[in-house]
């Protein structure tokens, strides 16, 4: 699942760029359905990120498309069935085993509680993989967390 893009500057990020917000077609809602998989989230994002993107709906939906393509799932990830003990050093290890180019300086992997919330991939507007110590400061420190599987 995709959460969003958004702009970022080295420190903080802007957000609601445009109030209120140019309404999304329903199109473009329904075509990221198997992304963001609510409608709330694909509206939430557009309106607190997309707005500050430079971007028409449009197109910032096709980034977030080319973006999410850019980063590989680790294999030993997907189709999980029930809850995976990890670390968060393992799942940095298997992402950045899995996308030639990305650094663990390009990633957070965060937790909530004793969950895994997101993983956080750092890209350049060329979608690069690239640094960023803003974010990946907020690294989970848990010695271990549980990976959900996908609903």
């Amino acid at each position: 699942m995709v959460h969003g893009l958004w702009p970022q500057y080295e420190k903080g990020f802007p957000e609601y760029c445009q109030v209120p917000a140019r309404r999304l077609n329903r199109n473009i809602v329904s075509s990221m359905l198997d992304l963001m998989p609510a409608p709330s989230l694909i509206y939430n994002e557009w309106d607190k990120h997309g707005t500050c993107s430079g971007l028409a709906p449009r197109a910032y939906f096709d980034m977030i498309r080319k973006a999410r393509a850019v980063v590989k799932i680790p294999e030993e990830y997907m189709g999980l069935q029930e809850p995976l003990t990890v670390t968060p050093g393992e799942v940095t290890e298997a992402f950045v085993k899995t996308n030639p180019g990305l650094s663990a300086d390009d990633m957070a992997v965060e937790c909530g509680r004793k969950r895994l919330t997101e993983v956080r991939i750092c890209l350049s507007k060329e979608l690069q993989f690239r640094a960023c110590p803003e974010i990946t400061r907020r690294n989970c420190r848990r010695p271990q967390m549980l990976m959900p599987p996908v609903r």
